[in-house]
């Protein structure tokens, strides 16, 4: 344009704004590019809409020597590299736009722009120079650097990143097992589940007489087994444990249809000469039975009562109408056989 002309870039929501000197006018308006001129070319005044492209910026297709470096943009990161480097995988977006194939935009100073996230840019032209490249540390990142390899249609990173995200998937919870507290908290679970229950009461604390020498290994037992029949059962009985509950130290308690139909407590005490002992049993073979019995509550229907008779052993007690089973353990049953036979010889005298 010639010398006289004066270009200005005005924005503004005024309306008229007149100026002296040199004879020169100013038309504004709201929003609008306006291109302002003398007087004498004023019949020349043009309107314009806002360009898509900023002042100085173009597009062409660049093609150059392999070894020619170029300066890019990447979101506002800059980075150096060759055309080589970026087009030495043919099958990339990067190799489209510096083989010549596609228009690549540029601005008054050259850097070529790229309307991306330049954070792991970096990354990227490590891989396209070695073909490979340690991943980032973390998750996100990987997905990052996946979202970009994605577009930059680089398919090698792309699965590499897909695999490490794979990965680095944590691993699903095989079963969850609550934790209960007060046994409000525990009926709220057995009848807001369709499931039947098996809870075990482990609590050290409350052993108010010393062990037995055998006492801690059976404990661990019975939480093992509990672990044991949580994997397998999962999916059809709910598992609960309870630590701070009632005073057993150790007891399985099993409901169907929200109520007791069975229990197998492990502990007793043993009567020594100068104190008392408190015995931990492992009765797995009961338990087992307790466990494969609760399933037959899994419908809604009542298990068949003869079916319930037949597999079961000797019950005895009754909880909410339902037989419930208890166990004790060898050495009581034995001191209630010495018992009665003791009641026998006294009312039997010889």
């Amino acid at each position: 344009m010639s010398n006289d002309n004066e270009i200005a870039l005005k924005s503004s929501k005024k309306k008229g704004v007149d100026t002296t000197g040199g004879g020169k006018a100013v038309l504004s308006c709201v929003d609008d590019l306006v291109l302002l001129q003398s007087e004498s070319n004023c019949k020349h005044l043009h309107l314009h809409e806002k360009p898509q492209i900023m002042s100085g910026d173009q597009k062409l297709l660049l093609k150059g020597h392999s070894s020619q470096y170029v300066k890019l943009n990447v979101g506002g990161s800059l980075y150096y590299t060759t055309v080589g480097t970026l087009t030495k995988h043919n099958d990339t977006m990067l190799s489209a736009m510096f083989s010549g194939r596609m228009e690549v935009l540029t601005d008054s100073e050259g850097w070529i722009l790229i309307d991306r996230c330049g954070n792991h840019f970096g990354i990227i032209l490590n891989f396209l120079r070695d073909s490979t490249v340690p991943l980032p540390e973390t998750n996100k990142e990987i997905a990052e650097l996946h979202a970009e390899a994605k577009y930059y249609c680089i398919t090698e990173l792309a699965l590499s990143c897909e695999r490490a995200l794979y990965a680095y998937q944590e691993p699903k919870p095989i079963c969850r097992i609550p934790l209960i507290t007060s046994q409000k908290e525990e009926q709220l679970l057995i009848s807001g589940s369709s499931k039947p229950a098996v809870i075990l009461v482990v609590q050290r604390q409350n052993n108010k007489y010393s062990y037995t020498s055998t006492s801690d290994d059976n404990l661990l037992k019975n939480i093992e087994l509990f672990d044991k029949l949580s994997l397998r059962f999962n999916e059809r009985i709910l598992f609960i444990k309870d630590v701070i509950g009632p005073s057993e130290i150790c007891c399985w308690s099993f409901y169907g249809h929200a109520k007791k139909v069975a229990e197998v407590c492990c502990t007793s005490i043993v009567y020594a000469t100068d104190r008392k002992h408190t015995k931990v049993e492992f009765p797995e073979a009961r338990i087992y039975e307790e466990t494969l019995q609760v399933l037959l509550y899994e419908n809604r229907n009542a298990p068949d009562q003869e079916l319930m008779q037949a597999t079961s052993s000797a019950r005895v007690g009754s909880v909410s109408g339902t037989s419930l089973q208890q166990y004790t353990s060898d050495e009581e049953e034995e001191r209630t056989g010495l018992a009665r036979l003791r009641i026998n010889k006294r009312s039997n005298p010889a």
